[in-house]
């Protein structure tokens, strides 16, 4: 035992693997269920799942044009209804949220929320737009990333990409199989992303029109339009009124990831990038997916290497499975380094005993996570785009922070009272400019680096929940509610029973 104790401390480079270490490492796959298996939990899951599913059902019955009732998590239930204690976000007064629905370019019927808060900026705010990952991952998954960085000030777009949550499993007409299935075609996450962006982007003034089909060049122009008539689909984004056109970043997890990886390099109006499982080339036939299709059908080259962005990973992967033998220690950073080479902004951050699951919400123990994984998501990826989108100097100290160094929530659930959330297998690293001039290069984030500090700003503990679920005012004061006394459980369950966000 004292040569596990020495082996967790040691550097990740020399480190071998030892089956003890390894094992209390992927033991920390199942943290989370401290979470969600409690009565309380588990009662208001199987309340918002059955009503979740009634009102996908009430859905498809008043617009029998949507076509969704085949998506894996269609009905929000059990895993598929993401963290519980977000839901009645607006009608508790933490925010403010709207659904969507909007035509894709294949003429598949996209759904989604947009999110904001009533108090903040008065001037145009920056905006997030979140794709998620593919097979069982539902927008709800990833509530938890789009209310922390409302609450940040931001305006952030969720949804479902075709085959996805309440989204169309197929096409229209000539383009009726574009987009199926998602897994294997790729477009949903590529072309998805394009297209959510666009909706984004649209105003009172320039309603949203889907661009022409990839497959077939067919324009679904007019059924965007018959069903926005109708009150069905939004002529245009809700709160386009609160949103800074000029400065936006994009979020995806796994295909999703894929996904922003490349849009976010091709479309100019992208300021930054962060990956969820991972980071990926600009060039999309080196990553996951097949070649997109975006708006300008000439533009299918390689997107140039321009744009910050950040990864994030954790050291298990789909299914999360032990390691036999030791990880490389780079091997997640791959694309990372690439950034770097390229003279652009760059990071990758690696949950140690995390895994695919930290990123997407699902509550059900065969999907194996970490306990404090979201909130480190949650938190990188605000002081990544406070950083690169909405230009806050004061970002850097947030990036730069020890605070997943020392984590006391961390410490009291790890088998030997680590509290260094950082994977000691890979290595985590950041290598970005300062806003006060010179650059921040740290390539082992675990061990620490000269320029990490513990003045990031934020006192106490970082809680996604705490943040998302304090009240609506102005983001200074609900920044300083994300703390929470240590040993204090966030509550539960939330009240209400409707569905609605």
């Amino acid at each position: 035992m004292a040569a596990c104790v020495a082996l967790v401390g040691a550097a990740p480079a020399t480190a071998a693997l030892h089956p003890l270490v390894e094992a209390a490492n992927f033991s920390k796959t199942l943290e989370r269920q401290s979470i969600y298996l409690t009565p309380q939990y588990q009662l208001k899951l199987r309340t918002v799942g059955l009503h979740n599913a009634l009102a996908a059902l009430h859905m498809g019955l008043a617009d029998p044009e949507r076509e969704f009732a085949t998506d894996l998590c269609s009905n929000g239930m059990d895993g598929c209804a993401g963290d519980v204690r977000l839901y009645d976000w607006q009608r508790n007064g933490y925010g403010i949220v709207k659904p969507v629905l909007f035509t894709a370019r294949n003429g598949a019927t996209l759904s989604g929320h947009v999110w904001a808060t009533r108090a903040g900026s008065a001037a145009p705010r920056p905006g997030v737009v979140i794709t998620n990952g593919s097979v069982q991952a539902d927008e709800q998954m990833y509530w938890f990333a789009a209310q922390a960085l409302a609450k940040a000030g931001y305006v952030v777009l969720t949804f479902d990409p075709q085959g996805q949550g309440l989204s169309d499993t197929f096409g229209t007409g000539r383009d009726l199989l574009e987009g199926t299935p998602a897994q294997t075609d790729g477009r949903p996450f590529y072309d998805g992303t394009e297209d959510a962006l666009n909706f984004f982007f649209s105003t009172r003034a320039h309603p949203y029109d889907p661009v022409k089909s990839c497959s077939s060049g067919t324009s679904h122009a007019d059924k965007q339009n018959r069903r926005a008539a109708k009150g069905l689909d939004a002529p245009y984004n809700p709160f386009w009124s609160l949103l800074d056109p000029s400065r936006v970043g994009i979020a995806g997890h796994s295909y999703g990831a894929a996904g922003v990886s490349y849009i976010g390099q091709w479309d100019s109006r992208v300021k930054a990038i962060v990956a969820w499982d991972n980071l990926g080339p600009p060039d999309p036939n080196k990553g996951l997916g097949e070649r997109p299709c975006p708006a300008d059908p000439t533009a299918r080259t390689a997107a140039a290497t321009t744009k910050p962005a950040l990864g994030m990973s954790a050291d298990y992967g789909l299914p999360p499975t032990p390691n036999l033998t030791t990880p490389k220690p780079l091997a997640k950073s791959t694309a990372s380094l690439a950034y770097t080479k390229a003279g652009v902004d760059t990071g990758e951050i690696v949950i140690r005993g995390g895994s695919h699951l930290d990123f997407s919400f699902i509550p059900n123990p065969a999907f194996g996570a970490s306990l404090r994984g979201a909130d480190e998501i949650a938190w990188y990826t605000t002081a990544w785009f406070d950083k690169y989108v909405k230009g806050d100097p004061t970002a850097d100290a947030r990036l730069l922070t020890n605070r997943w160094r020392h984590d006391g929530e961390e410490a009291a659930v790890d088998p030997k009272g680590d509290g260094n959330m950082f994977s000691f297998y890979y290595r985590s690293r950041l290598d970005v400019h300062l806003a006060g001039g010179g650059r921040f290069a740290c390539e082992d984030l675990r061990p620490g680096c000269p320029g990490l500090t513990d003045a990031d700003g934020v006192p106490g503990v970082y809680s996604y929940v705490a943040l998302a679920r304090s009240p609506d005012h102005d983001t200074t004061s609900a920044r300083a509610a994300a703390v929470r006394p240590r040993g204090r459980a966030d509550a539960p369950c939330c009240r209400g029973r409707r569905r609605s966000p």
